[in-house]
C-alpha cells in the first residue's frame, strides 16, 4: 500500500446520481487530502496527515506544490484508428462547399476508408498509439475506439486487430467497437440490407471468435442506414451476444427512439433530437452521449444537454475524435465549451466525462474516487478544481495515474 498526497482538493464525485441534473453543491471535496492505494484499487481517502498518522509504516508518494485531483476521464466515443488526413475537407466546408461537393472532390468518409485500407497494420498501430498517448496526457485513461474505416472483411478485421495490439502496448483501457455499419462502401455491389447481412455473416463471426470487440455500432442517417433496416440489424447483433450503441439523431431526428427500443448502451450525437424523444431517452437506461467536437467541426448546433439532464437522462460527453468532423480530440476543451452553450454545472460536466461515460461502456469500476474502485486519477497544478474547466483545456494535467501508478 502507498499514500499519495497531500492534495489541496480531492474531488471524489462520490454519491452523485447516475442520471439527471447535479448541482455543484453536491460535490464532495476533501481538503488537504490523501489517497491510499492498495494494488490497483483505492483503499482509503481522507485528510493526508490523519492517514499518515494512522498508517505509520506506509510508503508515501509526496505531491509537490498545490495540486487538485479528479477521477481520470473516460472518452466513450472515438474513431482514432484511421489512416490519412482530411484537412482539405475542413477547409472546403468552411469555404461553403456541401457534403456532396466534398465527397465528389475525393473527400468525406470514403477518403478515410481508402487511406485506412492502404495503411499497413504497423502504420495504423503507430498513429493509434500516438493518439492514445495524447489522450492519456489529458487525463483520459479509458478510451472507446471504433473500426468503421475498413468496410470489408479484411480491413475491418485489420482495424480491430490493430486496436487489440494497441491494448497490449498501453496502460489505458481500450474498449473496441465494431462500426462496420458506418456506411455502405462504394465498392459493395448490393443494397444496404445486403451489406448489413454481409456484416452479420462475414465480419461479426470472426470478431466474436477472436474476441476483437464486444460492441457493435451503426450510423442511422439518410446518408448511411435507414431506421427499419438498422433496427433489424441491431436486433440480430444482440442475438449474436454483442452490446450495441448507435450514431443517432445527428442531422435528422427519430433514430434515438430505435436506440432506446433495442436497449442500446448509448445513443450518441443527438444534435437533432426533438423534445418528445428527449423524454423517451430520459425514461430509459440508454446513455445520451453528447459529442461537442462534431458540433464544433461541422458548425452544427450542440446536443440539447441541458434539456436531457433536466428530463432525467444519463448524459455522457465524449470527443468523437475522427479525421473528418471532429479532428480536435481535446475532450476537456470540448466539454468546457458545451458547458458554456448548454449551461451545465461543473458537477454535470465532470460526471459526463467520468462515471457516466464509463457507464455508457458498461464499466462501473471507475470514474469516482471511492474505496474499492480502480485507482485511475488525474492531478492538476492549481488550488481550485474549477480552474480545469475555466481554462477550457489550456490547464494541462500535471500527473496521470493508472491503477495507482504515475505515468511518466
Amino acid at each position: 500500500m502507498k499514500l499519495i498526497g497531500p492534495f489541496k482538493q480531492i474531488i471524489t464525485l462520490a454519491n452523485l446520481p447516475l442520471r439527471g441534473k447535479i448541482s455543484d453543491e453536491q460535490l464532495e471535496i476533501v481538503e488537504d487530502g490523501g489517497i491510499i492505494v492498495n494494488g490497483n484499487k483505492i483503499y482509503k481517502i481522507g485528510n493526508f496527515e490523519n492517514l499518515k498518522s494512522e498508517n505509520q509504516n506506509i510508503e508515501i508518494e509526496k505531491v509537490q506544490g498545490e495540486q487538485i485531483v479528479l477521477p481520470a476521464f473516460t472518452d466513450s466515443h472515438t474513431h482514432i484508428c484511421f489512416g490519412g488526413n482530411r484537412a482539405n475537407d475542413f477547409a472546403m466546408r468552411n469555404a461553403g462547399k456541401t457534403y456532396l461537393e466534398i465527397a465528389e472532390s475525393g473527400g468525406g468518409i470514403w477518403s478515410s476508408v481508402q487511406h485506412t485500407r492502404n495503411a499497413s497494420e504497423e502504420e495504423l498501430l503507430k498513429t493509434l498509439l500516438e493518439r492514445i498517448d495524447f489522450l492519456i496526457a489529458l487525463g483520459i485513461t479509458t478510451i472507446e475506439v471504433k473500426s468503421g474505416y475498413g468496410l470489408d472483411v479484411e480491413n475491418e478485421l485489420k482495424m480491430l486487430r490493430t486496436i487489440q495490439k494497441a491494448q497490449q502496448q498501453t496502460l489505458a483501457t481500450l474498449v473496441p467497437t465494431c462500426l462496420s455499419a458506418h456506411l455502405k462502401p462504394r465498392d459493395f455491389k448490393g443494397s444496404n440490407e445486403e451489406y448489413l447481412q454481409y456484416i452479420l455473416n462475414e465480419i461479426l463471426p470472426t470478431v466474436k471468435e477472436e474476441n476483437l470487440a464486444k460492441r457493435v455500432d451503426i450510423f442511422i442517417e439518410k446518408s448511411a442506414f435507414q431506421p427499419e433496416e438498422s433496427k433489424t440489424f441491431l436486433l440480430e447483433t444482440k442475438k449474436l451476444g454483442f452490446d450495441i450503441t448507435v450514431h443517432a439523431d445527428q442531422f435528422t431526428p427519430g433514430s434515438s427512439r430505435i436506440a432506446v427500443e433495442v436497449r442500446a448502451k448509448s445513443a450518441d450525437h443527438l444534435e437533432a433530437t426533438v423534445d418528445e424523444d428527449i423524454e423517451f431517452i430520459a425514461q430509459s437506461e440508454t446513455v445520451a452521449t453528447a459529442l461537442p467536437g462534431a458540433s464544433l467541426g461541422l458548425g452544427e448546433k450542440f446536443t440539447p444537454a441541458r434539456k436531457l439532464l433536466d428530463a432525467g437522462a444519463i448524459l455522457a460527453i465524449a470527443s468523437d475524435w475522427n479525421p473528418g468532423s471532429a479532428p480536435m480530440g481535446n475532450l476537456i476543451t470540448q466539454a468546457s465549451i458545451l458547458a458554456t452553450f448548454e449551461k451545465l454545472t461543473t458537477a454535470e460536466v465532470l460526471a459526463g466525462i467520468t462515471f457516466r461515460s464509463a457507464f455508457a461502456l458498461g464499466l462501473q469500476d471507475r470514474g469516482k474516487l471511492e474505496v474499492g474502485l480502480k485507482a485511475d486519477f488525474v492531478t492538476f497544478k492549481t488550488d481550485n478544481f474549477q480552474n480545469v474547466l475555466y481554462h477550457q483545456g489550456s490547464l494541462r494535467a500535471e500527473h496521470v495515474y493508472i491503477e495507482g501508478m504515475k505515468i511518466e
